[in-house]
């Protein structure tokens, strides 16, 4: 029966999260499926904590308080939050909802015990689980107990790791309620935790059972070590038995405590495999009945299992959709992009629109479905050593998983391998004139761009972007660019197969490019040492951009001694590089032109550091080195048996490389330059749905796919809730970290390097720019923050063209994602930096201001004591 404050729990479902919340709602949905068994219940509303709250007016400017403190100032979460918690505990309980609460307990059994369990209104949803973040009390008896225990429950809304959750997620304190949820306690024999997916490998095709004896306490404080079986299609295809110690048990008077557990049963496993499949079986009608995996908590007692709690999981990495049942393998798009973030609706849109391959979503991230191309035994071996010379880690777990031999089918190459071909047709002289031709189409493309979009606006203006996505896939699949950068790529493996070989020297390349002429990423990175010269002889100058906090500086700057200078050369610099940011692949991003302070930190880290001139002279000291070791390496395979050959054809590779690696970085430059066009088009047409009322503001077309945002246009219509909806999915994908390797099976795979010869204690990684350094570790994770001196070390998750400016201040780089051409590898290369990609968890396990030592030559980082 239903009276007010009070929902049994046969009568709620997951559409009644507001009254109930989550714990409650699914508690509901899951006394609802056939053949799973809940224990008998009922849900205290949200409405009998609203009374609560009304009645204590002081929480609210309490919270005001908390929802302004940061949630890294744990002292203050912690004073703050537990006067909150103090306040709603001494806040007595309203008659009316005393009264609803013992009389539901008094149908349920007033002398039985009771479990009383918090169920927040954020609590066990899709995309924050908030597992652990309230409390629950078990083995509570009596009417007195069990209404003390509600306002307890009430008050862990509040708990210290409660609010920093919530604030790190983005949900407003004042908009949780709190449900209480009360139901007759299961005694169990055993209890623990089912996962329907695995939860470290991601694999949906694996369920993972954790068992111990009595209550499930003692698993979930890590009393004690669980059993662990792994089922997989109905079959138990591994399993751990624990030597089990202790356990918890009800206590007849109340509460629970810890015993210990018989010598005899301490080795005993838990639940038989039968038991371990059939739990899991169960589990598969309650992930099918919510629509994705769970995190279940069970209880076995003489009449079989019975369900307490079940909860999305995730942690999950999601897996793309497809329209069929067969496996699928997916590289991701952002670890060849250096751009591991997720991504917004019309972010990935446009991407996916202007991409020459095609791609799939997941996550709020992109990937490439490589099934076919690994299908077949040619197609395998010529995508693993392409990606093997670039990223051994994503070669590694594509590896693993194409060593199952039955996840992907292999099938016969579609025609018989034939005589190998003499020469290579496609191969294009070593002319920087074709450089400066491809430079020239793509400026011209990009100017007809800006001429041609200036008349279009509403639907036309749609018409005009999907044509003119046409052709940005035309100036991207151009053959000769593309015959262009291969030419630099292979070159430069070329002199570092060749002359590891010949000479015993590893990246020899590194010296040999350094400097090398065309690279619009580096020289964007020098151009900004030559901004830095010209404010550096007005202190006045200095000083106002030591205090900049907004994007308004510019237009006060005139009124300084040279700040019309300062102004005039940061525009400049703008004009030619403003469409650039960090994460620039998302369309998304504010710009630099658009957020202008975003430069302010590296401008005054060059100014404090380097010396007028530094751009000039550090482009030829790294022209002399290349020059100095173009000489050493000639001579020294002069000397070589056939050495004269050897030396032509290294002198030949070295021209190739040295005048085809710089464009190497210009498409991408290209790319984003287009970008930034479609991007001021289309917030200009946001403000114009903003003023007709049907956005919000004009940064919610972000959370619109292109297509939904060229509908709206046309409609003038947004479904209301679908901005906010996307919102919510996107706060949930910042909190995953996608993999290199995805299969259609949920396994996230990230490979590892396999290696015997990297120090104990040192982090390996991949080496990409050769040389040994040793300095400060500066962990930096927001480019606006970065605050480096001369003889850093760089230690960051990922670098894309936007980081170069920092480039030319430090002394190494490390980064957790990359690969060997990469962006950020060309850069370090083309400045001399010694660097060391993809070194996993580096920004985790190097502290800020450690020592380091960085071996490039070698790929590993060694930190200090």
């Amino acid at each position: 029966m239903t009276e007010p404050y009070v929902e049994d729990l046969q009568e709620v479902d997951e559409s009644r999260i507001a009254l109930v919340g989550g714990k409650g709602a699914h508690l509901g949905g899951l006394s609802g499926i056939d053949g799973i068994r809940v224990p008998d219940g009922f849900c205290v509303t949200t409405d009998a904590f609203r009374r609560i709250m009304a009645q204590a007016p002081s929480v609210g400017d309490l919270l005001d308080r908390l929802a302004l403190v940061n949630p890294d100032d744990r002292e203050a979460v912690r004073v703050l939050s537990a006067e909150v918690r103090r306040t709603v505990e001494q806040t007595p309980v309203p008659d009316d909802v005393a009264k609803a609460i013992t009389g539901a307990l008094a149908r349920c059994g007033e002398r039985a015990a009771h479990a009383v369990r918090s169920s927040a209104t954020a609590e066990d949803l899709p995309t924050a689980s908030f597992a652990g973040q309230q409390d629950t009390y078990l083995n509570v008896m009596g009417p007195a107990a069990v209404l003390e225990h509600v306002r307890r429950c009430w008050a862990s809304l509040f708990t210290e790791r409660a609010v920093v959750y919530r604030a790190r997620h983005g949900i407003d304190h004042r908009l949780v309620h709190m449900a209480v949820v009360v139901q007759r306690m299961v005694l169990p024999r055993a209890s623990g935790v089912l996962f329907t997916a695995d939860p470290v490998t991601g694999d949906r095709t694996v369920a993972t059972v954790d068992a111990g004896w009595g209550l499930g306490e003692a698993l979930v404080s890590g009393l004690v070590n669980p059993d662990v079986f792994k089922v997989r299609r109905g079959e138990v295809v591994a399993r751990t038995i624990a030597a089990k110690e202790r356990a918890v048990h009800a206590v007849p008077t109340g509460g629970t405590r810890e015993v210990a557990v018989d010598p005899g049963r301490q080795r005993q496993p838990v639940l038989t495999d039968a038991q371990a499949v059939e739990l899991v079986r169960l589990g598969r009608r309650i992930e099918e009945h919510f629509g994705r995996p769970q995190d279940i908590e069970w209880c076995l007692d003489d009449d079989g299992f019975q369900i307490v709690q079940s909860r999305p999981i995730t942690t999950l990495f999601p897996v793309p959709e497809t329209d069929d049942q067969d496996n699928h393998v997916y590289l991701s798009v952002g670890h060849q992009q250096m751009m591991t973030d997720a991504m917004k609706p019309l972010g990935l849109s446009v991407w996916q629109l202007t991409a020459l391959a095609p791609m799939e979503q997941a996550g709020g991230r992109l990937f490439v479905d490589v099934t076919r191309r690994v299908a077949s035994p040619t197609g395998r071996a010529a995508l693993l050593d392409l990606i093997g010379r670039g990223d051994p880690l994503v070669r590694d777990a594509l590896e693993t998983v194409l060593g199952r031999e039955d996840f992907i089918r292999t099938v016969p190459d579609e025609s018989p391998a034939g005589p190998p071909r003499s020469g290579t047709p496609d191969e294009i002289p070593t002319d920087p004139g074709i450089v400066t031709e491809l430079i020239e189409r793509s400026r011209a493309s990009v100017g007809a761009l800006e001429r041609d979009i200036r008349a279009k606006s509403g639907p036309a203006l749609f018409t005009f972007l999907l044509e003119a996505f046409a052709e940005h896939k035309r100036v991207l699949s151009d053959p000769l660019s593309m015959r262009a950068i291969m030419a630099g790529m292979e070159a430069t493996w070329w002199l570092n197969d060749k002359l590891g070989e010949w000479l015993g020297e590893k990246n020899a390349a590194d010296t040999l490019t350094l400097s090398a002429p065309g690279n619009i990423t580096s020289e964007m990175g020098l151009a900004l040492l030559d901004v830095a010269d010209v404010i550096r002889p007005w202190p006045q100058v200095v000083a106002f951009l030591r205090g900049v906090e907004d994007d308004g500086f510019l237009a006060d700057l005139a009124k300084l001694p040279g700040g019309a200078e300062a102004r005039e050369a940061i525009e400049a610099y703008l004009d030619r590089y403003g469409m650039r940011c960090v994460a620039e692949i998302d369309i998304t991003r504010p710009r630099w032109s658009e957020r202008p302070s975003t430069l302010v930190p590296v401008l005054l880290d060059h100014i404090r550091n380097f010396g007028p001139g530094a751009a000039e002279r550090r482009f030829e000291e790294g022209r002399r080195k290349a020059s100095a070791k173009e000489q050493d390496v000639l001579a020294r395979l002069r000397a070589l048996p056939d050495g004269e050959r050897k030396a032509g054809e290294t002198k030949e590779m070295i021209d190739r490389v040295r005048t085809f690696i710089g464009y190497r970085e210009y498409p991408k430059y290209g790319i984003i330059s287009r970008y930034f066009v479609y991007k001021r088009a289309l917030l200009e047409e946001a403000g114009q749905l903003v003023r007709a009322g049907v956005l919000a503001e004009r940064e919610d077309c972000f959370y619109l796919t292109f297509q939904e945002f060229q509908e709206a246009v046309r409609t003038h219509e947004v479904d209301g809730g679908l901005v906010r909806r996307r919102k919510d999915a996107f706060r949930s994908h910042q909190a995953l970290t996608p993999p290199r390797v995805l299969t259609s099976d949920g396994e996230a795979l990230d490979g590892a390097y396999r290696r015997d010869d990297v120090p104990a204690g040192a982090l390996a990684g991949l080496p990409v720019s050769a040389g040994t350094v040793e300095g400060r570790a500066r962990v930096v994770l927001d480019m606006a923050e970065a605050d480096v001196r001369a003889g850093d070390i760089l230690v960051t998750s990922y670098t894309d063209p936007s980081w170069s400016p920092l480039f030319v201040g430090i002394a190494g780089l490390v980064t957790e994602v990359g690969g060997l051409m990469t962006h950020g590898a060309v850069i370090a290369r083309e400045y001399g930096l010694p660097a060391v990609v993809g070194v996993a968890g580096a920004t985790r396990l190097i502290r800020d201001g450690q020592r380091i030592r960085v071996h490039g030559t070698e790929g590993y980082v060694e930190i200090l004591p």
